[in-house]
């Protein structure tokens, strides 16, 4: 069940800065007209995007966040020092407007975890708990299936004692579209696991690398079953587990010290560069703030982090404002269940129309290959101008493409979204596993993510028009 706080937005002012004055009038257009984007802010765009590939400021902020903070489990203690880092990090960078919004979920702690082959070819496997796991520990045969659809073809019953594993072998791919297989025997394996009667449920990570480093993840436990231990296997460990079933029946001892533990309430944080002459309407941008607690959480996502902050910054630099309010939102608890994302939709609902268009940083950082959006069509004249400026930096306008995970809730209200595509290729060699680390991150290529969210907000904001986002009734369920 999602638990949806009650927000009260605590706005603390930093500095401001000046911004020339402009008539507002000459950045609206007529409901219907089509948006453009004006040839003097095309002209600045080719500056900011020179600015912002030679800039250092992007890997400065994921360096400091991932050194200073290191890994950020929802709800832990880390989770709250990271709070204090980005209010703080957002009034040094010279934001003009910090302030927090309360997020409240269930909180989930791991302690300890271990899995021992039993018998005569006894050995340790190197597995990690999947986050929403119960505690315990269980003594089973393995029975093992080649995919979700097999596990889930099991009658009833035929699992009675015995421990389930998946052995399904996610695929890589540049736009990462291998994960959905992958992260779907995460969420639904374990309750057909339970449907068959199992007592314990492993599965070959939703990774694409070949290091005995396993994937965690959140799980989910249908309503009405018992919850039971589950777990992932490292990638090497799930190919040793499968040689060894084929020498014959295997017994593994799972044991997991971990579980839900009360309810936490973290902190949406967010920061705005105000705009000149429509500052009421904002340009959102964002990252999540959290991680999985095995590696520093560089890739996911203080890279996202450090690539927004320092768009709005190289975009507050420029020789004046834009129209638009710049608005980055460092999200809370986007690992366990978009929570950030739903409270942050939830208090701002009536303000959907005020969101001209919405953007996420969460896949890594990896270069930004292709651009799409989901504005109206009378924007795709804008879009094509963003397009054109993006365009130096690599970047191809597609079709493809989607919000990022804490953006659903608010584009399902009516948001426009945006998409700057980044190559994932081996972006699922390292989510949630010990490898998630600073090192794995190319500077260069963190630059030019920046320096392409920089040229989108800023033509975004400076647009005459907008992107079509409008307040759309919702089912309660969003």
């Amino acid at each position: 069940m999602r638990l949806v706080p009650m927000l009260l937005a605590a706005a603390v002012a930093a500095a401001t800065f000046p911004a020339p004055a402009r008539d507002a009038a000459a950045d609206a257009t007529p409901a219907g007209a089509e948006t453009r984007i004006p040839d003097a802010a095309m002209a600045l765009a080719g500056q900011l995007r020179d600015t912002a590939l030679a800039s250092s400021l992007a890997w400065d902020i994921t360096e400091s966040l991932t050194t200073e903070i290191g890994p950020r489990l929802a709800g832990s203690e880390a989770d709250a020092r990271a709070v204090e880092w980005a209010k703080a990090k957002f009034a040094e960078l010279g934001f003009d407007r910090v302030w927090t919004e309360p997020v409240t979920f269930p909180k989930w702690v791991r302690r300890s975890e271990r899995a021992d082959v039993l018998g005569p070819h006894a050995q340790p496997l190197a597995l990690t708990a999947l986050g929403g796991s119960p505690g315990g520990t269980v003594e089973g045969e393995i029975v093992r299936f080649a995919d979700l659809a097999a596990l889930e073809a099991a009658p009833a019953g035929s699992l009675a004692g015995k421990i389930a594993f998946v052995d399904y072998r996610m695929e890589r791919a540049r736009d990462g579209s291998g994960y959905g297989p992958g992260s779907r025997v995460r969420s639904r394996g374990p309750s057909e696991a339970i449907r068959a009667g199992a007592i314990g449920f492993v599965m070959r990570s939703a990774g694409t690398d070949s290091h005995r480093n396993p994937h965690t993840g959140i799980t989910r436990f249908d309503e009405g079953l018992e919850p039971v231990p589950s777990a992932a296997l490292a990638v090497p460990d799930a190919d040793q587990l499968a040689r060894l079933l084929a020498r014959g029946p295997v017994q593994l001892r799972l044991a997991l010290d971990c579980g839900w533990d009360g309810e936490y309430t973290s902190q949406n944080v967010i920061g705005e560069m105000t705009g000149s002459s429509l500052p009421d309407d904002v340009v959102l941008i964002g990252a999540h703030l959290d991680s999985w607690d095995l590696g520093t959480g560089a890739v996911d996502d203080a890279a996202g982090i450090g690539i927004t902050m320092a768009a709005a910054v190289h975009v507050a630099a420029l020789e004046r404002r834009p129209a638009r309010s710049i608005r980055v939102v460092a999200f809370a608890n986007e690992e366990q269940g978009l929570h950030g994302g739903y409270a942050y939709a939830d208090a701002h609902a009536a303000d959907i129309a005020r969101h001209q268009i919405v953007a996420e940083s969460d896949f890594g950082a990896g270069r930004i290959y292709a651009f799409n959006t989901s504005a109206s069509a009378h924007a795709e004249a804008a879009e094509a101008r963003i397009a054109e400026a993006l365009a130096p930096l690599g970047i191809e306008r597609s079709d493809a493409g989607g919000p990022g995970p804490d953006l659903i809730p608010i584009t399902r209200k009516g948001a426009a979204w945006a998409w700057l595509g980044q190559d994932g290729t081996d972006y699922f060699d390292l989510h949630h596993t010990p490898d998630d680390t600073l090192d794995k991150i190319d500077p260069d290529a963190l630059a030019q993510n920046a320096a392409a969210y920089a040229v989108f907000a800023w033509l975004a904001a400076e647009a005459e028009g907008d992107f079509g986002s409008a307040q759309v009734a919702t089912a309660a369920s969003d």
